[in-house]
């Protein structure tokens, strides 16, 4: 009982990170049909920041504050400099220049920041609880909470305000939200900085206990892919629900088969839901007539 507890409180604790990538995923492709392989380094970026921040002598809250303002300048710049010069691109087109981006984003902090592996001093102090017989730790809960936190912030966002709503209007039909007069080429902006905000958040509560480096990005954002793909892509809880299942998933598989196979999960998870039920556990199935 206190293995599987192990198990699932370090199962939860790394699919909520995988949950906030694959909901970045589902904002960005709701408002644009891109699929952002940037995403990955929003969450890097957020750790790598405030890590060299708080080098400078910034106090530990300003240096997150600089990071996820940091990240939101570059989510802006990536949609404003790669997406929108290619508007009317195919979708393949857009995926090779988000691919793109996060190649020159890894090397560009390897080059001004370095390629060594960083941590933060964790939020709460680092004595773990021991509930029923399994080790919980205060940066566990930071994560779980901070992520409850962001999903609450984005529903409310888009349920209570203009912008929100704007930005529903241009995911359900950008050519009758332009008729409405939403200026979408913004709205679409809007997405690519919220979801660079929330990747970014996502670091900072993660690297206190999984260190960052330059070259995170990579996984984590085939891990959110995967759990956007398996949550149902376009939909933003089925995006939380299939983050945290991956993240349930790859510590059973670890702890009850093998390490080893823990990051294949990603990928074995893509392929069943691809052959099985492509629309994923949440999304919506589409009758074509002919």
């Amino acid at each position: 009982m206190a293995e599987l507890l192990q198990f699932t409180f370090s199962g939860l604790t790394v699919g909520a990170i995988y949950a906030l990538v694959a909901l970045g995923f589902t904002l960005i492709y709701n408002a644009s049909d891109v699929a952002n392989f940037a995403q990955g380094e929003f969450v890097m970026l957020g750790g790598m920041v405030t890590v060299f921040a708080m080098a400078a002598g910034l106090p530990i809250g300003f240096a997150a504050l600089v990071a996820i303002v940091f990240v939101a300048l570059v989510g802006l710049l990536l949609h404003r400099l790669a997406i929108e010069p290619a508007r009317g691109a195919s979708s393949v087109t857009l995926i090779i220049i988000t691919i793109g981006a996060s190649i020159f984003l890894r090397g560009m902090t390897a080059i001004l920041l370095d390629k060594n592996f960083h941590n933060l001093p964790p939020f709460f102090g680092s004595e773990p609880f021991v509930i029923g017989g399994a080790t919980l730790l205060p940066q566990s809960l930071v994560v779980l909470v901070g992520v409850a936190l962001v999903l609450l912030a984005v529903w409310l966002f888009m349920s209570r305000t203009l912008l929100g709503k704007s930005l529903l209007a241009t995911a359900a039909n950008r050519t009758a939200a332009q008729l409405t007069g939403i200026n979408t080429s913004a709205v679409i902006g809007m997405a690519f900085v919220i979801s660079a905000m929330i990747g970014a958040v996502g670091g900072i509560l993660v690297t206190p206990i999984t260190l960052t480096y330059y070259d995170a990005g990579t996984m984590l954002a085939l891990k959110g892919f995967a759990g956007a793909v398996l949550g149902g892509m376009g939909n933003p809880i089925g995006a939380v629900v299939g983050g945290l299942v991956l993240g349930l998933l790859e510590q059973f598989s670890a702890g009850y088969l093998s390490s080893q196979y823990k990051d294949a999960v990603a990928f074995i998870v893509i392929l069943l839901v691809l052959f099985t039920m492509p629309q994923g556990l949440f999304g919506a199935k589409t009758v074509e007539r002919v």
